[in-house]
């Protein structure tokens, strides 16, 4: 018998998609996307509300951060590590020019390592755009290994889209005219490179060269881009291929490792959540939309070619006939291949948000958890980052209140007066903070602020050793603050959480016992939104 297919999983998938389109959209407006019934589209709303792939702000939907590891188990298991990034980031600063790494999806090209140049002209795709293989460097180099079927495909896709409308990623208007890609993959075989001079827009130009695997196939396209206004596009060829040609050496050479993250990401007790989410949620909750979704982040963990059904369903602790259904499942909807033993990942899992949440900055990342932490405690809450000697003031959720904390984005503040600074310079390594003290001798800004330097040096050795530091009238009288760090997944410091109030008559000792549980909490969700965004991807920092 044909296994059947999972279909809260199929919906759910609908629905990411119709959001992934959307950014942000109501419910109605996901019945009218995706065809499903009211009732059934809340159903899924809530099931990844709970799984925390959405958040829900007023009627309005957004997806969420955590979605990414749904695209990061897809890259984890296509071979992408912290090294290959950072050597593509090296590349580009050896170029100067922009560089990124893709990979076939369909008769795609979908790009999963961006490294731009920061120019008033400058690349905007970034990791999960998906291009057509006619309109891009590429394309020519993964049409070179299409069948007679790949053809095909491809040929009926450009007659019934000949604008590129199932491309969001490429620019409005009219395709341009473009060369035969036929005849282009023809040279790209026997060149070996291929060039894209002007085929996405107008003043866009790029090299690119094959990255192959062990079996000689074409594994990934390594690129460098630039502008007619730095280069002709021989000239750019001219320039870059020798230097990626060595790069896609490098990489064909590079060993697969088992990813870092693998086996943190799943978690023995994600089933047991899932079965507490039933019993919260009852009927309102779709318990094998969440097990298709940990199926699909179990594949992460596939490498070369894949994982049998037995590995993905002890990495999942579902039965195996469970797992395999969901397997069927993500296969039909393109997300997941097999081979008759083993399963893959496919890249169409970047469709996902992936691409739209890429876009997202520090900022963007913190302040839907400062607004929930502003409702909880109704006081403002803020994140600073140090810059020299001073705080700057990056993210903010204030409370409305007959007296309150007012403060704007780009507020500046001396660090060693402030729990936020504090937290931030007891983060430093002891003789970059013993530099910056330095650097500003305390000065009293109340009757009340410190300005001993061993006294300073005690509080910011307690504070490193406590997680938290705190400033009671310090910078300005009456004004109380308590501060939390935000790390990075290496454990190193980049940002602080404040709450900030008035200090009234209630003792400091009973106002961190009523903040700091809170802001412990908070600042876990940040940072796990934080990891979860930057771990193969580069996340705007202040």
């Amino acid at each position: 018998m044909p296994e059947e297919s999972v279909r809260p999983l199929e919906r759910g998938l609908a629905v990411l998609r119709a959001l992934a389109a959307a950014d942000r959209a109501r419910a109605g407006d996901l019945v009218r996307a995706t065809g499903l019934a009211r009732s059934t589209v809340d159903r899924v709303v809530a099931t990844l509300a709970r799984l925390g792939y959405v958040r829900e702000s007023g009627q309005e939907l957004q997806l969420t951060p955590r979605l990414m590891e749904l695209g990061n188990a897809y890259l984890a298991a296509s071979g992408l590590t912290g090294e290959v990034a950072a050597r593509t980031a090296r590349l580009a600063d050896d170029l100067d020019e922009s560089v990124s790494l893709a990979v076939p999806d369909g008769d795609g090209v979908r790009f999963v390592t961006q490294a731009a140049r920061r120019r008033a002209m400058s690349v905007a795709f970034r990791i999960g755009d998906l291009l057509p293989a006619e309109r891009c460097a590429p394309g020519a180099l993964f049409a070179a290994e299409w069948d007679e079927a790949g053809w095909a495909a491809w040929h009926a896709r450009v007659a019934a889209d000949p604008d590129g409308h199932a491309f969001p990623a490429l620019p409005p208007g009219p395709a341009p005219r473009v060369p035969d890609l036929a005849d282009r993959t023809a040279h790209s075989r026997a060149a070996g490179w291929a060039l894209d001079d002007q085929l996405i827009e107008p003043g866009l130009i790029a090299t690119a060269v094959p990255v192959r695997d062990a079996a000689g196939r074409v594994r990934y396209a390594l690129s460098a881009v630039s502008h007619t206004s730095r280069h002709t596009a021989q000239g750019l060829a001219e320039l870059v291929l020798p230097r990626l040609r060595e790069e896609a050496a490098h990489l064909e050479a590079l060993p697969t490792a088992p990813s870092p993250y693998a086996e943190a990401e799943l978690t023995p007790d994600q089933t047991s959540e899932t079965v507490d989410a039933k019993a919260e949620l009852g009927p309102g909750f779709l318990q094998s939309l969440a097990r298709g979704l940990h199926v699909l982040r179990a594949l992460g963990r596939a490498r070369g070619d894949g994982l049998p059904l037995t590995a993905i369903a002890e990495a999942t602790g579902l039965p195996r006939a469970t797992a395999r259904r969901c397997l069927h499942t993500l296969e039909l909807e393109g997300y997941a291949a097999h081979d008759g033993r083993l399963y893959r990942p496919l890249p169409r899992i970047l469709e996902l948000g992936y691409a739209r949440l890429s876009r997202l900055g520090f900022a963007d990342i913190a302040e839907p958890h400062l607004r929930e932490l502003t409702g909880r405690v109704h006081q403002s809450a803020s994140v600073t980052v140090l810059d020299g000697t001073e705080i700057l003031y990056v993210a903010r959720a204030a409370t409305v209140r007959v007296m309150s904390v007012y403060i704007t984005l780009g507020t500046r503040f001396p660090a060693y007066p402030t729990a936020m600074g504090r937290v931030l310079l007891a983060g430093l390594p002891e003789r970059e903070r013993a530099r910056l003290l330095a650097a500003e001798p305390p000065k009293a800004l109340t009757r009340r602020t410190v300005t001993d330097p061993a006294e300073l040096r005690r509080i910011l050795d307690r504070a490193a050793a406590d997680g938290y530091a705190t400033a009671d009238e310090e910078l300005e009288e009456g004004l109380r603050s308590v501060a939390v760090p935000l790390k990075r997944a290496d454990g190193r410091v980049v940002a602080a959480l404040n709450v900030a109030q008035h200090a009234g008559t209630a003792p400091l000792g009973e106002t961190i016992d009523a903040l700091l549980p809170v802001l412990r909490e908070t600042a876990a969700a940040i940072e796990t939104d934080l990891h979860t965004a930057a771990r193969f991807n580069s996340v705007r920092m202040p």
